[in-house]
Protein backbone atom coordinates (compact mmCIF):
# COMPACT_ATOMS: atom_id res chain seq x y z
CA UNK A 1 0.00 0.00 0.00
CA UNK A 2 3.04 2.42 0.61
CA UNK A 3 4.66 1.56 -2.37
CA UNK A 4 1.72 2.07 -5.16
CA UNK A 5 -0.09 5.36 -2.37
CA UNK A 6 -3.47 3.43 -2.60
CA UNK A 7 -5.11 1.65 -0.23
CA UNK A 8 -6.27 -2.23 -0.82
CA UNK A 9 -9.09 -2.57 -1.72
CA UNK A 10 -9.17 -5.95 0.05
CA UNK A 11 -6.84 -7.85 2.20
CA UNK A 12 -6.59 -11.30 3.39
CA UNK A 13 -4.53 -13.38 6.17
CA UNK A 14 -2.92 -16.52 4.68
CA UNK A 15 0.23 -18.82 5.78
CA UNK A 16 3.05 -19.92 3.73
CA UNK A 17 4.41 -22.90 5.97
CA UNK A 18 4.18 -21.29 9.21
CA UNK A 19 4.79 -18.11 7.67
CA UNK A 20 2.05 -15.23 8.25
CA UNK A 21 1.33 -13.86 5.44
CA UNK A 22 -1.26 -10.71 4.04
CA UNK A 23 -2.37 -10.76 0.75
CA UNK A 24 -3.70 -7.57 -0.87
CA UNK A 25 -6.19 -6.76 -4.10
CA UNK A 26 -5.85 -4.01 -5.71
CA UNK A 27 -9.13 -3.69 -8.10
CA UNK A 28 -8.97 -1.78 -10.98
CA UNK A 29 -11.54 -0.24 -13.27
CA UNK A 30 -14.67 -2.43 -14.57
CA UNK A 31 -14.45 -3.34 -18.05
CA UNK A 32 -16.40 -1.26 -20.26
CA UNK A 33 -19.75 -2.99 -21.94
CA UNK A 34 -19.88 -3.85 -25.14
CA UNK A 35 -23.10 -3.30 -26.91
CA UNK A 36 -24.36 -5.82 -30.12
CA UNK A 37 -25.00 -4.40 -33.31
CA UNK A 38 -28.63 -5.58 -35.48
CA UNK A 39 -26.40 -8.53 -36.85
CA UNK A 40 -25.50 -9.13 -33.12
CA UNK A 41 -21.85 -9.33 -33.63
CA UNK A 42 -20.40 -7.37 -30.12
CA UNK A 43 -19.68 -3.27 -31.81
CA UNK A 44 -16.39 -3.03 -31.14
CA UNK A 45 -15.10 -1.28 -27.75
CA UNK A 46 -12.15 1.57 -27.73
CA UNK A 47 -8.71 0.26 -27.06
CA UNK A 48 -7.52 -0.98 -23.63
CA UNK A 49 -5.09 1.41 -22.22
CA UNK A 50 -2.37 1.08 -19.67
CA UNK A 51 -3.52 -0.36 -16.28
CA UNK A 52 -5.86 1.93 -14.86
CA UNK A 53 -5.61 5.01 -16.52
CA UNK A 54 -8.59 7.25 -17.56
CA UNK A 55 -10.15 9.12 -20.82
CA UNK A 56 -7.98 12.16 -19.35
CA UNK A 57 -4.62 10.13 -20.12
CA UNK A 58 -5.45 9.57 -23.26
CA UNK A 59 -6.17 13.04 -24.45
CA UNK A 60 -2.47 13.90 -22.96
CA UNK A 61 -1.14 11.09 -25.32
CA UNK A 62 -3.25 12.64 -27.66
CA UNK A 63 -1.90 16.28 -27.14
CA UNK A 64 1.85 15.46 -26.48
CA UNK A 65 1.29 13.35 -29.87
CA UNK A 66 0.64 16.33 -31.90
CA UNK A 67 2.68 18.34 -30.15
CA UNK A 68 5.62 16.26 -30.92
CA UNK A 69 4.32 16.00 -34.74
CA UNK A 70 4.42 19.67 -34.69
CA UNK A 71 8.04 20.48 -33.68
CA UNK A 72 9.24 17.55 -35.42
CA UNK A 73 7.73 19.38 -38.52
CA UNK A 74 9.48 22.50 -37.51
CA UNK A 75 12.49 21.05 -36.88
CA UNK A 76 12.69 18.61 -40.21
CA UNK A 77 15.38 20.26 -41.95
CA UNK A 78 17.07 22.66 -39.32
CA UNK A 79 19.66 19.46 -37.80
CA UNK A 80 20.80 19.26 -41.62
CA UNK A 81 21.60 22.93 -42.09
CA UNK A 82 23.31 23.02 -38.41
CA UNK A 83 25.59 19.83 -39.45
CA UNK A 84 23.86 17.94 -36.12
CA UNK A 85 22.18 14.37 -35.31
CA UNK A 86 20.85 15.36 -31.68
CA UNK A 87 18.61 17.96 -30.64
CA UNK A 88 15.51 18.81 -28.58
CA UNK A 89 12.43 17.65 -29.76
CA UNK A 90 10.09 19.01 -26.37
CA UNK A 91 10.84 20.92 -23.55
CA UNK A 92 7.78 20.61 -20.70
CA UNK A 93 5.83 22.70 -23.43
CA UNK A 94 2.71 21.19 -22.08
CA UNK A 95 2.41 21.71 -18.30
CA UNK A 96 0.92 18.78 -17.51
CA UNK A 97 3.03 16.44 -19.23
CA UNK A 98 6.09 17.64 -17.77
CA UNK A 99 8.52 15.31 -20.09
CA UNK A 100 11.76 16.30 -22.41
CA UNK A 101 12.37 14.81 -25.31
CA UNK A 102 15.51 14.78 -26.78
CA UNK A 103 16.69 13.13 -30.29
CA UNK A 104 19.58 11.06 -30.59
CA UNK A 105 19.92 10.59 -34.58
CA UNK A 106 17.76 7.11 -34.24
CA UNK A 107 16.84 6.53 -30.83
CA UNK A 108 14.82 8.93 -27.98
CA UNK A 109 15.79 10.13 -24.47
CA UNK A 110 13.29 11.21 -22.05
CA UNK A 111 13.53 12.84 -18.96
CA UNK A 112 10.46 13.44 -16.64
CA UNK A 113 10.72 16.43 -14.15
CA UNK A 114 8.56 16.25 -10.80
CA UNK A 115 5.31 17.95 -11.22
CA UNK A 116 1.83 17.26 -8.25
CA UNK A 117 -0.14 14.85 -10.26
CA UNK A 118 -3.16 12.82 -9.11
CA UNK A 119 -2.28 9.68 -9.65
CA UNK A 120 -1.03 6.78 -7.61
CA UNK A 121 2.62 5.14 -8.75
CA UNK A 122 1.20 2.68 -9.90
CA UNK A 123 -1.17 4.51 -12.42
CA UNK A 124 2.12 7.04 -12.77
CA UNK A 125 3.84 4.12 -14.08
CA UNK A 126 1.55 2.88 -16.71
CA UNK A 127 1.06 7.00 -17.76
CA UNK A 128 5.25 7.34 -18.17
CA UNK A 129 5.00 4.26 -20.28
CA UNK A 130 1.72 5.59 -22.08
CA UNK A 131 4.11 8.65 -22.83
CA UNK A 132 7.40 6.62 -23.50
CA UNK A 133 5.03 4.33 -26.58
CA UNK A 134 3.40 7.58 -27.73
CA UNK A 135 6.45 9.07 -28.42
CA UNK A 136 8.20 5.98 -29.87
CA UNK A 137 4.87 5.85 -32.65
CA UNK A 138 4.54 9.44 -33.53
CA UNK A 139 8.23 9.71 -34.56
CA UNK A 140 8.90 6.48 -35.80
CA UNK A 141 11.15 5.08 -33.27
CA UNK A 142 11.64 1.62 -32.59
CA UNK A 143 10.67 1.40 -28.87
CA UNK A 144 13.95 -0.71 -27.75
CA UNK A 145 15.48 2.63 -28.35
CA UNK A 146 13.54 4.99 -26.46
CA UNK A 147 14.85 5.96 -22.49
CA UNK A 148 12.79 7.37 -20.10
CA UNK A 149 14.96 8.72 -17.00
CA UNK A 150 12.85 10.58 -14.02
CA UNK A 151 14.81 13.66 -12.94
CA UNK A 152 14.12 14.09 -9.14
CA UNK A 153 14.97 17.41 -7.29
CA UNK A 154 18.43 16.52 -5.21
CA UNK A 155 17.45 17.60 -1.72
CA UNK A 156 20.38 17.95 1.04
CA UNK A 157 23.74 16.11 0.29
CA UNK A 158 21.71 13.60 -2.42
CA UNK A 159 23.30 13.56 -5.97
CA UNK A 160 22.30 11.42 -8.90
CA UNK A 161 23.16 7.82 -8.93
CA UNK A 162 24.03 5.81 -11.81
CA UNK A 163 19.75 4.45 -12.96
CA UNK A 164 20.85 1.32 -14.58
CA UNK A 165 24.32 -1.02 -15.94
CA UNK A 166 23.33 -1.69 -19.06
CA UNK A 167 25.96 0.16 -20.93
CA UNK A 168 24.16 1.22 -24.28
CA UNK A 169 26.13 3.74 -25.78
CA UNK A 170 25.74 5.17 -29.48
CA UNK A 171 28.50 7.02 -31.42
CA UNK A 172 26.68 10.40 -32.86
CA UNK A 173 28.16 13.29 -34.71
CA UNK A 174 27.72 17.17 -34.15
CA UNK A 175 29.44 19.72 -36.09
CA UNK A 176 31.76 17.33 -37.81
CA UNK A 177 32.67 15.68 -34.86
CA UNK A 178 32.21 12.20 -33.15
CA UNK A 179 30.58 11.56 -29.75
CA UNK A 180 30.03 8.45 -27.25
CA UNK A 181 26.77 8.83 -25.78
CA UNK A 182 25.69 6.47 -22.73
CA UNK A 183 21.65 6.57 -23.40
CA UNK A 184 20.57 3.62 -20.83
CA UNK A 185 23.02 3.97 -17.52
CA UNK A 186 23.22 7.93 -16.40
CA UNK A 187 20.52 10.56 -15.80
CA UNK A 188 22.49 12.64 -18.62
CA UNK A 189 23.94 10.99 -21.78
CA UNK A 190 27.33 12.48 -21.95
CA UNK A 191 26.69 15.27 -24.05
CA UNK A 192 24.67 18.65 -22.98
CA UNK A 193 23.29 19.64 -26.09
CA UNK A 194 22.18 22.86 -24.47
CA UNK A 195 26.04 23.53 -24.67
CA UNK A 196 26.28 22.64 -28.81
CA UNK A 197 26.93 26.74 -29.34
CA UNK A 198 29.29 26.83 -26.79
CA UNK A 199 31.30 24.52 -28.12
CA UNK A 200 31.64 25.90 -31.18
CA UNK A 201 32.61 29.28 -30.24
CA UNK A 202 35.95 27.07 -28.32
CA UNK A 203 36.54 25.48 -31.91
CA UNK A 204 36.78 29.11 -33.56
CA UNK A 205 39.15 30.59 -30.95
CA UNK A 206 41.53 27.12 -30.60
CA UNK A 207 43.79 27.63 -32.76
CA UNK A 208 47.59 27.56 -31.55
CA UNK A 209 46.00 28.13 -27.89
CA UNK A 210 47.00 25.84 -24.76
CA UNK A 211 43.07 25.11 -23.66
CA UNK A 212 41.77 24.01 -19.89
CA UNK A 213 39.07 22.30 -19.75
CA UNK A 214 38.61 22.38 -15.94
CA UNK A 215 35.14 20.21 -14.54
CA UNK A 216 35.81 18.68 -18.07
CA UNK A 217 33.28 15.83 -17.55
CA UNK A 218 33.51 13.70 -20.97
CA UNK A 219 35.55 16.05 -22.85
CA UNK A 220 33.38 17.39 -25.37
CA UNK A 221 34.48 21.01 -25.32
CA UNK A 222 38.16 19.27 -25.45
CA UNK A 223 37.17 17.47 -28.85
CA UNK A 224 36.21 20.95 -30.11
CA UNK A 225 39.28 23.15 -28.98
CA UNK A 226 41.44 20.06 -30.43
CA UNK A 227 39.52 19.60 -33.57
CA UNK A 228 40.29 23.38 -33.84
CA UNK A 229 43.82 23.23 -33.64
CA UNK A 230 45.15 24.17 -30.00
CA UNK A 231 48.30 23.84 -29.06
CA UNK A 232 47.54 22.02 -26.63
CA UNK A 233 44.48 20.49 -24.42
CA UNK A 234 44.62 19.92 -20.40
CA UNK A 235 41.15 17.94 -19.32
CA UNK A 236 40.83 18.04 -15.49
CA UNK A 237 37.78 16.47 -13.66
CA UNK A 238 37.57 14.35 -10.10
CA UNK A 239 35.72 10.99 -11.45
CA UNK A 240 38.29 8.51 -13.12
CA UNK A 241 35.15 7.27 -15.25
CA UNK A 242 34.24 10.60 -17.01
CA UNK A 243 38.36 11.02 -17.66
CA UNK A 244 38.59 7.42 -19.53
CA UNK A 245 35.00 8.42 -21.39
CA UNK A 246 37.12 11.92 -22.36
CA UNK A 247 39.70 10.27 -23.72
CA UNK A 248 37.73 7.82 -25.86
CA UNK A 249 36.06 10.33 -27.60
CA UNK A 250 39.55 12.27 -28.00
CA UNK A 251 40.59 9.29 -29.67
CA UNK A 252 37.16 8.46 -31.44
CA UNK A 253 38.28 11.69 -33.06
CA UNK A 254 41.87 11.06 -34.11
CA UNK A 255 43.20 13.04 -31.09
CA UNK A 256 46.09 11.52 -29.69
CA UNK A 257 49.40 12.17 -28.10
CA UNK A 258 51.02 14.08 -25.43
CA UNK A 259 49.90 17.38 -26.25
CA UNK A 260 46.60 16.15 -24.53
CA UNK A 261 46.68 15.29 -21.39
CA UNK A 262 43.92 14.21 -18.47
CA UNK A 263 44.27 14.92 -14.81
CA UNK A 264 42.14 13.73 -11.99
CA UNK A 265 41.91 16.07 -10.15
CA UNK A 266 38.69 18.27 -8.23
CA UNK A 267 39.39 21.78 -10.09
CA UNK A 268 40.27 24.33 -7.08
CA UNK A 269 43.17 21.47 -6.15
CA UNK A 270 44.40 21.50 -9.72
CA UNK A 271 44.93 25.82 -9.67
CA UNK A 272 46.55 25.13 -6.39
CA UNK A 273 49.03 23.19 -7.53
CA UNK A 274 49.62 24.56 -11.50
CA UNK A 275 52.42 26.84 -11.48
CA UNK A 276 52.01 30.37 -11.18
CA UNK A 277 53.21 31.47 -14.22
CA UNK A 278 50.43 32.38 -17.05
CA UNK A 279 50.15 29.02 -18.93
CA UNK A 280 46.64 29.18 -20.82
CA UNK A 281 45.30 31.54 -23.46
CA UNK A 282 41.61 29.58 -23.44
CA UNK A 283 39.66 28.15 -20.43
CA UNK A 284 36.20 26.54 -20.05
CA UNK A 285 34.82 26.65 -16.87
CA UNK A 286 30.98 24.53 -16.39
CA UNK A 287 31.12 23.48 -12.80
CA UNK A 288 28.60 21.35 -11.02
CA UNK A 289 26.37 23.15 -8.35
CA UNK A 290 26.94 21.05 -5.66
CA UNK A 291 29.91 17.82 -5.11
CA UNK A 292 30.80 16.21 -1.60
CA UNK A 293 32.42 13.36 -3.40
CA UNK A 294 34.69 11.32 -0.69
CA UNK A 295 37.70 12.66 -2.72
CA UNK A 296 37.02 16.44 -1.60
CA UNK A 297 38.13 17.51 1.39
CA UNK A 298 35.37 19.86 1.45
CA UNK A 299 32.65 20.42 -0.20
CA UNK A 300 32.08 22.02 -3.67
CA UNK A 301 29.45 24.23 -3.18
CA UNK A 302 29.07 26.46 -6.67
CA UNK A 303 27.46 29.86 -5.57
CA UNK A 304 30.31 29.73 -2.11
CA UNK A 305 33.56 28.59 -4.68
CA UNK A 306 32.99 29.55 -7.69
CA UNK A 307 34.29 33.27 -7.17
CA UNK A 308 37.59 32.24 -5.46
CA UNK A 309 38.06 29.52 -8.15
CA UNK A 310 37.85 32.09 -11.33
CA UNK A 311 40.27 34.27 -9.40
CA UNK A 312 42.59 31.62 -9.27
CA UNK A 313 42.13 30.86 -12.85
CA UNK A 314 42.74 34.22 -13.78
CA UNK A 315 46.30 34.15 -12.48
CA UNK A 316 46.88 31.50 -14.81
CA UNK A 317 45.65 33.20 -18.19
CA UNK A 318 47.79 34.37 -20.57
CA UNK A 319 46.86 38.60 -21.04
CA UNK A 320 43.69 38.86 -23.02
CA UNK A 321 43.36 35.16 -21.78
CA UNK A 322 39.02 34.03 -22.09
CA UNK A 323 37.35 31.69 -20.05
CA UNK A 324 33.78 30.76 -20.60
CA UNK A 325 32.14 30.14 -17.53
CA UNK A 326 28.75 28.37 -17.47
CA UNK A 327 26.07 26.89 -15.40
CA UNK A 328 22.91 25.84 -14.94
CA UNK A 329 21.78 26.69 -11.74
CA UNK A 330 18.37 28.38 -11.78
CA UNK A 331 19.51 30.48 -8.67
CA UNK A 332 22.94 31.00 -9.12
CA UNK A 333 23.73 35.06 -8.39
CA UNK A 334 26.68 36.31 -10.36
CA UNK A 335 28.15 39.56 -8.90
CA UNK A 336 30.95 41.18 -11.12
CA UNK A 337 32.31 42.94 -8.55
CA UNK A 338 33.52 39.56 -7.46
CA UNK A 339 36.02 39.31 -10.66
CA UNK A 340 38.27 42.83 -9.73
CA UNK A 341 40.66 42.05 -12.29
CA UNK A 342 38.36 40.71 -15.50
CA UNK A 343 36.35 42.55 -18.06
CA UNK A 344 32.88 40.33 -17.99
CA UNK A 345 29.87 39.97 -20.37
CA UNK A 346 26.84 37.79 -19.98
CA UNK A 347 26.53 35.99 -23.70
CA UNK A 348 23.68 33.52 -22.67
CA UNK A 349 21.34 34.53 -25.17
CA UNK A 350 23.52 33.66 -28.04
CA UNK A 351 25.01 30.51 -26.80
CA UNK A 352 21.31 28.88 -26.27
CA UNK A 353 20.26 26.57 -29.15
CA UNK A 354 17.31 27.92 -31.12
CA UNK A 355 15.57 24.53 -30.64
CA UNK A 356 15.50 24.67 -26.30
CA UNK A 357 12.54 26.51 -26.14
CA UNK A 358 13.38 27.30 -22.08
CA UNK A 359 16.35 30.05 -22.47
CA UNK A 360 17.26 29.78 -19.22
CA UNK A 361 18.66 26.12 -19.85
CA UNK A 362 22.36 27.26 -18.69
CA UNK A 363 23.59 30.88 -18.07
CA UNK A 364 26.71 31.58 -19.65
CA UNK A 365 30.18 34.12 -19.20
CA UNK A 366 32.70 35.56 -21.47
CA UNK A 367 35.34 36.57 -18.57
CA UNK A 368 38.83 38.43 -20.14
CA UNK A 369 41.70 38.11 -18.62
CA UNK A 370 43.61 42.07 -18.13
Amino acid sequence: ERLLQKEADRRRKLYNGRIECTYYQFHGPAPQQRTLESDGEPTPGPEPVFGGLNAKAEEQAELFARRLTKRARHLRRWPTRQGITCYRLYDRDIPEIPLVVDRYEDHLHMSEYERPHDRDRAQHVDWLELMKTTAAETLEVDRRHVFLKRRQQQRGTTQHQPVSRDQYEITIQEGGLKFLVNLSDYIDTGLFLDHRITRSLVKEQSSGCNVLNLFGYTGSFSVYAAAGGASTTTTVDLSGNYLEWAKRNMELNGFRGSQHSFVKADGREFLRRSPEAPSYDLAIVDPPTFSNSKDLDTDWILQDHWAPLVNDLLKRMKPSGRIYFSTNYRRFKFDEADLPRANVREISKQTVPEDFRNQRIHRCWLIEAP
